[in-house]
């Protein structure tokens, strides 16, 4: 069996996946399932790209998504909360012409104003924000009750077809990008050593429990304020297991040469739909980093592809994106 996660940075507007493991030789499992394939979303909700799931608009001129017969509707957005919204202003479609969008603001204190003690309405007031000369489409805050459809993250919706989704999973925990990685792996985010360091946005940790994006300790690539994590993680829990499984992020390997000629921690590809050059790898986006048992802090390449997800080779399990399908394609055959 294998456990593999992916992690679709929607920050960056690029597909930056991080991911994990196969086995490559048949093993016994309880039931016919033997891989596990995770897919994050990085600074996205649910109804972000599923609320209206499975039914897309299928406009003239926009790829039309034909769900399967019988498919279950999920738990997003009802036809009260598209066109009475207590956050005050209705959800809409985003189309093709904006594929590119600005993050929203996901800091953790406006997480928790918006959350509003359970109401969820306050999302416009705290967290419809972007950065500075974030494109807004004419929107203004209310760009974050924007959602897209099966006419535009088709893929997305394709694996919803074919697979497994949880639209009743919810994060436990509030912040950007760290916090969401550590809870990911983990289950909560205590433990980080030293405490309290301080960035431009204040505080990276609280009493222990990081609340921003240190980076990890020791990774190759760690360029500001650090942390490193104690406890266990589900690699942990997978080792004892004898579970072969890893991780995958666009940008881990640093002997890559990308067409711009960048290499190594500096690596950098310019979007398609965003024209924006940015860094492949994000020390803050690779959670296993800041665990000292599951890290692999110089980047180590695997040393074949027979030994990904494999104990003992000196990649540790965190590998780029690249070796994932020549790893073991199984998971996709059927997509």
């Amino acid at each position: 069996m294998s456990f593999v996660a992916t992690r679709i940075a929607a920050a960056a507007i690029v597909l930056v996946t991080a991911s994990v493991a196969c086995s490559h030789d048949p093993v016994a499992t309880a039931t016919p399932i033997q891989h596990v394939v995770v897919i994050f979303q990085e600074n996205v909700s649910f109804d972000h790209y599923f609320g209206t799931y499975p039914q897309a608009d299928n406009p003239v001129g926009e790829p039309a998504f034909v769900r399967r017969p019988g498919t279950p509707t999920v738990n997003g957005l009802s036809a009260a909360l598209l066109t009475s919204n207590p956050n005050g202003f209705n959800p809409f479609r985003l189309d093709r012409s904006a594929a590119a969008t600005c993050d929203q603001n996901h800091d953790y204190t406006p997480e928790q104003q918006a959350y509003d003690n359970f109401a969820m309405d306050k999302f416009i007031e705290f967290t419809g924000v972007g950065g500075p000369g974030c494109p807004d489409l004419g929107l203004g805050v209310k760009l974050t009750m924007g959602y897209y459809d099966g006419n535009t993250v088709t893929a997305l919706w394709n694996y919803a077809q074919n697979f497994a989704m949880s639209d009743n999973s919810y994060g436990t925990t509030f912040g950007p990008s760290t916090p969401g990685a550590l809870n990911l792996v983990s289950g909560q985010t205590n433990g980080a050593a030293p405490p309290n360091l301080m960035t431009s946005s204040g505080p990276d940790t609280i009493d222990g429990s990081v609340i921003s994006d240190p980076q990890p300790t020791g990774d190759k690539c760690t360029t500001r304020d650090s942390v490193t994590m104690s406890g266990l993680n589900i690699g942990d829990l997978l080792n004892g297991r004898n579970i072969t499984w890893g991780f995958f992020q666009g940008g881990f390997d640093l002997s890559t040469v990308n067409p711009d000629g960048s290499t190594g921690c500096t690596r950098t590809h310019t979007s398609t739909f965003a024209h924006v050059k940015k860094v492949d790898y994000i020390p803050h986006h690779e959670p296993f980093q800041y665990y000292p048992q599951t890290a692999n802090p110089m980047h180590v390449r695997p040393t074949s592809v027979s030994t990904i997800g494999q104990p003992g080779d000196p990649a540790y399990h965190q590998y780029d994106l690249d070796p994932f399908r020549p790893a073991d394609p199984a998971p996709f055959l059927s997509v």
